[in-house]
C-alpha cells in the first residue's frame, strides 16, 4: 500500500508541477493574480489529484481482490493527498527562491489594486494588509503550511469521493 501511496502521490505532485510550470511560463513568468488564474489553477489540482481515485482503485482491485472499505480507501487517499501536497511546497518554496520572491511583491500590489479600484478606505487598509502579507509570508513556519493547505483540502475532498465510490465494487470492477 506505501508503494502506490507514494507512486500515485508522486504522479499527482508531478502533474500540479508541470501545471504550475505551463502557466508560469503561459504568462510569460509574470505571477498572474487574477480569477481566472486561480480557477486554473485548483483546475490542475483536480486533475492532477484525480490520482487518488486511480491508486485507490488499484489498490482494491490488484490486492484486495476487487473490495476496499471506506476507511481504508479515504486513508490512502489522504496519503496520496500529504505526498502530493509535500511535492507541491518543496517545488513551490524552490520556486520562489529561485525568483527571488517576485511572487510576493506581485501578490501584494494585486491586494493592492484592487483596493485602489474600490477607492476610499479600503486602500488605506489593503497597503497595511498588503504589507503584513510580506512580513509573514517571509516566514517559512508561515509560508510553507499555507502552501500546503492550498492543495490538501482539495486531496481531502477527492479523497471522500473515490472512498464512497470504489467502496463498492461494482464501481469499475477488476477486469478478469
Amino acid at each position: 500500500m506505501t508503494n502506490i501511496i507514494f507512486l500515485f502521490g508522486t504522479i499527482a505532485g508531478l502533474i500540479v508541477i508541470g501545471g504550475m510550470i505551463a502557466v508560469i511560463v503561459a504568462s510569460g513568468g509574470n505571477a498572474d493574480m487574477s480569477s481566472h488564474s486561480l480557477l486554473v489553477g485548483y483546475l490542475i489540482m483536480l486533475v492532477a489529484l484525480s490520482m487518488i481515485f486511480f491508486g485507490v482503485k488499484r489498490y482494491r482491485d490488484q490486492e484486495l481482490g476487487g473490495v476496499i472499505k471506506f476507511l481504508p480507501a479515504f486513508l490512502m487517499g489522504v496519503g496520496i493527498s500529504v505526498v502530493a501536497g509535500v511535492i507541491y511546497v518543496l517545488v513551490w518554496e524552490v520556486y520562489l527562491a529561485a525568483t527571488n520572491f517576485v511572487f510576493v511583491d506581485a501578490f501584494a500590489k494585486a491586494m493592492v489594486d484592487a483596493a485602489r479600484a474600490k477607492g476610499g478606505e479600503a486602500l488605506s487598509a489593503a497597503i497595511k494588509e498588503s504589507e503584513d502579507f510580506k512580513v509573514q509570508y517571509a516566514d517559512p513556519l508561515f509560508r510553507m503550511p499555507m502552501t500546503f493547505i492550498e492543495i490538501f483540502p482539495v486531496g481531502v475532498f477527492i479523497s471522500l469521493i473515490s472512498a464512497a465510490l470504489l467502496r463498492n465494487p461494482k464501481v469499475l470492477p477488476a477486469s478478469a
